[in-house]
């Protein structure tokens, strides 16, 4: 069995950017000053894992779960806000990707994003992208990219996996990846990798990153 994971922004949806800008707002609003974007600096780029480095930074040792509660809540109300007037469009391809590879007896699919569970399905949702029946892990689940990846492999309940590949867009995608020994398939262009697709349109170039031949006939359901 092929498992076949997924990040979210930049990899399926083009939020990354508004994204980026709701989250540092939001930490801004709830704490009163403006967080480091640099995310380069930190351990752990998800949205739980920034806020819980950026209070130790900043010696805040009490109320984290009133804090984490609140800028979550300030920044679903951004995303609500920014989807609203500007729906989200998906990354080109992601959707006929999806819905080809949900149609493979041999794959199983998941999603792992760094974001919070609420405003992934929002964007998801505003994109157009059918993720029903796909478990998904976030920061809901934990504040490491590579234990958000964990969960969503454990979700997906599959007991026999031949083969693992994660499809995302980052520097900290592919460092997990390495990590746990995932094949990491870049979405773009933001960093450099060997194995790298400009989007997902190209079905038949996307499947043979991950060693599954366009050829594979779909299931009969």
């Amino acid at each position: 069995m092929h498992h076949v994971m997924f990040d979210v922004d930049g990899t399926l949806v083009q939020s990354y950017k508004f994204d980026e800008e709701c989250y540092i707002q939001s930490v801004a609003d709830v704490l009163g000053h403006r967080i480091d974007s640099n995310w380069s600096r930190y351990r752990h780029v998800t949205d739980a894992g920034i806020l819980k480095e950026h209070l130790e930074k900043y010696g805040v040792a009490d109320n984290h779960d009133e804090i984490y509660a609140q800028v979550k809540s300030v920044f679903i109300g951004k995303i609500e806000d920014h989807l609203f007037q500007n729906p989200a469009s998906e990354i080109a391809g992601a959707k006929g990707f999806i819905s080809r590879l949900k149609q493979l007896d041999s794959v199983s699919l998941s999603i792992a994003t760094g974001g919070w569970l609420e405003t992934a399905k929002l964007k998801l949702e505003s994109a157009g992208i059918d993720i029903s029946g796909i478990p998904m892990a976030s920061s809901n689940d934990h504040y490491s990219r590579a234990e958000i990846m964990k969960v969503a492999k454990r979700k997906a309940k599959v007991k026999s996996i031949h083969h693992l590949s994660y499809f995302g867009d980052a520097e900290w995608d592919q460092k997990a990846c390495r990590q746990l020994g995932y094949n990491f398939v870049l979405v773009g262009d933001r960093i450099k990798h060997d194995k790298s697709i400009v989007d997902l349109t190209d079905i038949t170039y996307a499947l043979s990153l991950i060693g599954i031949q366009s050829h594979v006939a779909p299931s009969r359901d």
